[in-house]
């Protein structure tokens, strides 16, 4: 390891493919843990370890050890599951987790609370569903994600089968994960050189998006790099390639920050693939390895200068890119309820807040699901907004769909809900996340009955205006990027953000420091209250305190 390298560095490169020693680990019965360098490798498998900050008091005064469990992501590139898929996955999460579906702002889902003995009895069973979490998490392309609903486009199969193929080319190439988790004998004579990874990965998580425009449902912007579809005359001709976003920073650290990506220029869907690998390899030799916490490749972008950098990958591509074409981005809402594609197929968009699938007394998501899953009626496809869409549903089978729907309370769930709640996104914050300085999923629903309150009060109830929350800065749910954005600073303290744009392609400001609800109440009373008598026509919040100088 050179002088400068950050430990995690040296993992990686003594880990033998990943294989560290998780087999000792996981047989060890006498910590619910697994050692420490294998808790950064176990990573790049698609799970963390946590332990439930709940009752780490508690068991501290036992003298017992904290209650460790391990969270698990599936590799779901642009975020479908066939109907069995879900049904194991229904079963699953009932067997050997909390039961709770989360579904991410990635477009995926993970499982919490995860015993280390059920993890492989977690994976043998997605295996089986030929289903997995390899680069799920870790220094690793990871999902990538494609704008959700069928509707938007009639070659929207086409595009979203990009996502499949990008997963594919930027896998790691090891088979430790098959080895670890599903017992698969070590073969000598398998080759497991990697060209992209190598043996020291990339310097840091990497996130690739594909968006269908007018919808920029993937928030473009803010992922490592991505492309975004141009169609001319009906047909897919190539995409424009971004490069450079990223949301995370670090209290009281200014040489971090949030960026929004830069677009490099046009290549043709034949070279598409190509660029993102090549701004993958850039990023692997160029970016910071000594500091994670400057490691993303808005970083490298900002040291090496753009034109450095877009000549770098432009050399390795042995072509240089076109001018980009026009592909306007216009929303980034889910469509929500009923909608028909070009080929008479149905998809209903469900309302599941904070992508927590779950049954309570008001409306059984999980049920509700399962029944439709078990009919084999539906495809499922979730969005980059938490949410879900009961997909690909024939025109014969859509009264039968429908009715299970209004059964258990879905239809009326998302219909209620008002524009801000469908629009709110949290991460998953306490009681897993060892982040989390503050509540997020937990916490964000009650605060938003009370801007409700807020915006009737001032007659702006109708107005969607976007509202992201987490519980620290390191920016899953995407807050720097949201109307009004809540990043947790300690517990029930957050620093408000404001003035993002509609569709994602403005950063928002940060506006006031570690104030608690009854101080956020406060400002946005102020605000809503400014907004309403203030606006132009048509004129979104975050416009309008950006016109009016407040951020």
């Amino acid at each position: 390891m050179s002088q400068n390298e950050s430990p995690v560095e040296r993992i990686k490169k003594n880990s033998h493919g990943l294989r560290g020693t998780l087999k000792e680990s996981l047989k060890d019965e006498h910590t619910g843990a697994i050692r420490e360098d294998d808790q950064s490798l176990i990573k790049f498998h698609g799970m963390y370890m946590q332990d439930d900050r709940d009752r780490r008091e508690e068991r501290a005064a036992k003298k017992l050890e904290r209650l460790y469990s391990f969270m698990i992501r599936l590799r779901l590139p642009g975020g479908l599951l066939k109907p069995n898929e879900w049904v194991g996955l229904h079963h699953i999460a009932g067997e050997h987790t909390t039961g709770v579906i989360k579904i991410t702002t990635r477009q995926t889902v993970q499982l919490h609370g995860i015993l280390k003995s059920h993890i492989k009895p977690t994976i043998k069973a997605f295996d089986q569903m030929r289903l997995d979490s390899i680069a799920a998490c870790g220094d690793v392309n990871r999902n990538v994600t494609c704008s959700a609903h069928p509707s938007y486009s009639p070659i929207f199969q086409e595009i979203f089968e990009y996502a499949d193929k990008i997963s594919y080319e930027l896998l790691p190439k090891t088979r430790a994960y098959y080895e670890v988790w599903l017992d698969e004998e070590k073969l000598a004579e398998v080759n497991e050189e990697d060209p992209l990874y190598q043996d020291r990965y990339l310097p840091r998580k990497f996130k690739i998006a594909v968006a269908v425009p007018p919808y920029n449902d993937v928030d473009i912007f803010t992922n490592d790099a991505g492309l975004i579809a141009v169609v001319e005359k009906g047909k897919l001709t190539g995409f424009n390639v971004t490069a450079g976003g990223g949301l995370g920073t670090t209290h009281g650290n200014p040489d971090t920050y949030p960026r929004l990506a830069d677009v490099l220029g046009y290549v043709s869907k034949e070279d598409a693939i190509k660029a993102l690998y090549a701004i993958a390899t850039v990023q692997r030799d160029y970016g910071n390895r000594s500091d994670r916490k400057l490691s993303r490749l808005k970083y490298t972008i900002d040291k090496m200068g753009l034109p450095a950098f877009k000549a770098e990958v432009e050399k390795r591509l042995g072509f240089d890119f076109e001018t980009p074409r026009k592909a306007d981005l216009k929303f980034r809402h889910d469509e929500y309820g009923w909608h028909k594609n070009h080929q008479g197929l149905w998809y209903y968009t469900a309302f599941v807040e904070s992508g927590r699938v779950l049954d309570t007394e008001e409306v059984q998501l999980k049920q509700a699901f399962l029944e439709i899953a078990q009919a084999e009626k539906a495809n499922f496809r979730f969005t980059c907004n938490q949410n879900l869409i009961v997909a690909d549903i024939k025109e014969e089978d859509k009264a039968f769909v429908e009715n299970i729907l209004s059964t258990y309370g879905v239809i009326a769930n998302t219909e209620k809900a008002s524009p801000v709640r469908r629009n709110a996104l949290a991460c998953v914050a306490f009681n897993t996340c060892p982040l989390a300085l503050a509540e997020a999923q937990r916490y964000l629903p009650s605060l938003i009955t009370k801007v409700e309150e807020l915006m009737g009060k001032h007659k702006i109830q109708q107005e969607g205006i976007s509202i992201r929350m987490t519980g620290c800065p390191n920016g899953c749910a995407r807050p720097y990027i949201s109307e009004i954005g809540f990043v947790g600073t300690n517990y029930g303290r957050y620093n408000l953000h404001l003035g993002s744009d509609v569709i994602g392609t403005r950063l928002n400001k940060f506006y006031k420091e570690n104030l608690d609800e009854e101080q956020i109440l406060a400002e946005l009373d102020g605000l809503f209250g400014r907004y309403s008598s203030g606006r132009k026509k048509k004129e979104s919040f975050g416009d309008f305190v950006v016109r009016e100088g407040i951020v």
